[in-house]
């Protein structure tokens, strides 16, 4: 059991080597990606949700 472990911690350390890290600018960049598609999905959702609701308004009376 603890050749297993001492094999596992051996070869997680290997692994984290090769391991690519983002700088700084390109994990900034990256936030404003993800920051900016969140803000385009909200307001498209929220239109879609307030012109469905409009249209089920229409249909109902």
């Amino acid at each position: 059991m603890i050749k297993r472990i001492k094999g596992f911690l051996a070869e997680t350390s290997v692994e984290m080597k090769k391991v690519h890290y983002l700088t700084r600018s390109e994990l900034i960049s990256s936030s404003w990606v993800v920051v900016m598609a969140a803000i385009f999905a909200a307001f498209f959702l929220g239109t879609v949700d307030i012109g469905l609701s409009y249209i089920i308004r229409l249909l109902i009376g």
